[in-house]
């Protein structure tokens, strides 16, 4: 089927929709006329091409970064029986811009089908933009509107693509700029729970690195205070890529059943935000370093990180933690090298000292929905 035909079948599907044509009958106090064009804008804003066999064979600008990122996946067969009974929704924790990449490749790699990826509009400028727009199948999404208009066209258009496409959501609503899992936003959610899908499913997933390739750039900020072109931030990661190398860990957890939920109750909406973010929490691969990140102190012995690492290891484990390593000795190992050679603590001896306070706090907030108060401070 030619592109402008889709394009309008689309555009027609969501303009039926009734969430559509009651705003354009009662348009906020606006004129009608206005309001549908304002609508047929934002709709041609969010449209999106997925041609993934492209995407695939593309020298991806990311690609001299992807490269040191070693990729692994756990429980892809929980991704892959849920395509294989009807349309899905992955929803995930967001730690960097690499996870737009990394996440979909995991599913790729392993035969499963694509899904549409909702992302930032900042993604969306310069060369990178174009291949987000008519190859990943990238949707791009003004996080910070509170336009009716927007947000009521958004999620008729998220709608309708669930009709033919999986989709691939970060609930946070962007990057944590602290290092803890974010509470759930429920927009994009609610959208796929108002899409009419019989059957659908909303699959859990995380993602972790041993180092975040933009740690330094986002932990110094602790919040995320403006928007920044994403030129200027890819920029600033390939700087930051230089001596760059870390393992990516992509990790599925069990479908919840979006029909479970009823589309019309905010209640039900934020429950299922709340079960998406908490069964994350459970599948977020613990790495050494943000172990040692958690028991780090300004100045320690050697002998005295080990210990601590230990009594967080028995806490984790309680707490049912989807642990890499359970050897204390060998998360000291592993961790300590990792954050040294990221110039975040060093050596003295047989003492450590913390370089990068911000940068190690980012890491051990990580896992500190994982630990029990006491243990987290």
């Amino acid at each position: 089927m030619p592109k402008h035909k889709l394009t309008e079948d689309v555009t027609a599907a969501v303009l039926a929709r009734p969430e559509i044509e009651r705003l354009l009958q009662h348009g906020h106090g606006q004129d009608p006329t206005r309001v549908h064009a304002q609508v047929v804008a934002y709709l041609e804003e969010l449209r999106t091409t997925q041609r993934y066999p492209l995407y695939r064979a593309l020298q991806h600008p990311l690609y001299p970064i992807l490269r040191k990122i070693t990729r692994h996946v756990e429980r892809i067969d929980l991704a892959r029986d849920a395509v294989a009974s009807g349309r899905v929704v992955y929803a995930s924790n967001h730690r960097s811009h690499i996870d737009y990449l990394v996440q979909p490749l995991a599913l790729d790699d392993n035969g499963i089908r694509p899904p549409l990826i909702a992302a930032g509009i900042n993604l969306f400028g310069g060369p990178l933009g174009l291949i987000h727009k008519h190859v990943t199948g990238a949707i791009p999404i003004r996080r910070a509107t509170r336009d009716p208009i927007y947000l009521t066209t958004l999620k008729a258009y998220v709608a309708e693509q669930l009709r033919k496409h999986d989709l691939f959501v970060y609930p946070e609503g962007g990057r944590s700029y602290n290092g803890e899992l974010k509470p759930y936003k429920t927009g994009l959610l609610n959208a796929a729970l108002q899409a009419g899908v019989k059957g659908l499913l909303v699959v859990p997933a995380s993602i972790t690195y041993d180092l975040v390739l933009e740690d330094r750039a986002i932990a110094s900020q602790g919040v995320k205070r403006r928007q920044r072109p994403f030129t200027h931030e890819l920029a600033e990661m390939v700087g930051l890529a230089v001596g760059y190398h870390a393992r990516s860990f992509t990790v599925f957890g069990a479908p919840i059943a979006a029909g479970a939920y009823d589309p019309e109750s905010r209640k039900d909406a934020l429950d299922l935000a709340h079960a998406l973010r908490e069964a994350t929490g459970r599948i977020v691969k613990v790495l050494p370093t943000a172990i040692v990140a958690h028991a780090m102190r300004p100045s320690v012995a050697a002998a005295d990180l080990e210990a601590r690492v230990a009594a967080a290891l028995d806490h984790l484990g309680a707490a049912g933690a989807n642990l890499a390593v359970r050897d204390a000795k060998h998360v000291v190992e592993d961790g300590v090298a990792r954050l040294a050679h990221r110039g975040v603590i060093q050596a003295e001896g047989d003492r450590l000292r913390v370089r990068d306070r911000n940068v190690l706090r980012y890491y051990a907030r990580s896992i500190q929905h994982l630990l029990p108060a006491a243990a987290s401070d």
